[in-house]
């Protein structure tokens, strides 16, 4: 009955299975190289990304955004103190290459996959927006912020976290249709810089924030 079974069970063409092994094989050494590049994150392995998942809301920052975003973070900061990162997770490398030693950041994200920055990654679903480690309260100098759904009940729930979070200043990169949220819930306003996004999207988005950030952005 065994070899019986056995000979039931289909076997993949030999081609199939060489490319299905192939693809495993890659999987396993990107997964080896993204701890890697977390855990030296002034590498050269700039090349080692984490795709986005649409399913997941996400879509990355093009590098113009990216790096907009981080150096202003490290000059509102003065290149010190403490960056959280909510839902942004294309900042974070671009701001860890800049940074100084004494700039801390926190990357609060659903996805887990950003696990690899080990202790800088801190689990985050919005639908629960303060379960989060006590000790970051009050904590954080600047908010970056990019609630991962363009909805009033999304936007008011990520404002929770961010409240809990900030000291200081926010950033809030969002819809255009959110400015009215924006500013009536965490009292932000509309900036002159515009993020934009490695895949083009249909929807408008905005920049916010709770200082005066047009005089220091080169748009």
């Amino acid at each position: 009955m065994a070899d019986s079974d056995s000979e039931d069970v289909p076997a993949l063409p030999a081609d199939t299975l060489a490319i299905l092994q192939q693809f495993q094989q890659e999987q396993l050494e990107k997964r080896r190289k993204l701890e890697e590049s977390a855990q030296n994150p002034h590498s050269e392995s700039d090349d080692i990304e984490i795709e986005e998942d649409w399913q997941l809301s996400q879509f990355w920052y093009d590098e113009t955004t990216a790096q907009t975003l981080a150096k202003e973070a490290l000059r509102c900061t003065e290149n010190k103190g403490r960056i959280a990162l909510i839902s942004c997770p294309t900042l974070y490398r671009p701001l860890v290459k800049l940074k100084g030693p004494e700039c801390d950041v926190k990357l609060l994200e659903f996805d887990r996959r950003f696990s690899v920055y080990g202790e800088s990654f801190i689990f985050y679903d919005y639908n629960t927006p303060l379960e989060l480690p006590s000790d970051l309260l009050k904590s954080f100098d600047l908010v970056i912020a990019d609630p991962p759904f363009l909805s009033e009940e999304c936007l008011l729930k990520v404002a929770e976290t961010i409240e809990w979070l900030k000291k200081d200043r926010v950033i809030l990169c969002t819809g255009a249709v959110m400015q009215k949220v924006a500013e009536d819930r965490l009292h932000l306003r509309k900036c002159k810089f515009t993020p934009h996004h490695k895949n083009n999207l249909g929807n408008e988005f905005s920049c916010y924030s709770n200082y005066d950030m047009d005089s220091f952005v080169n748009l």
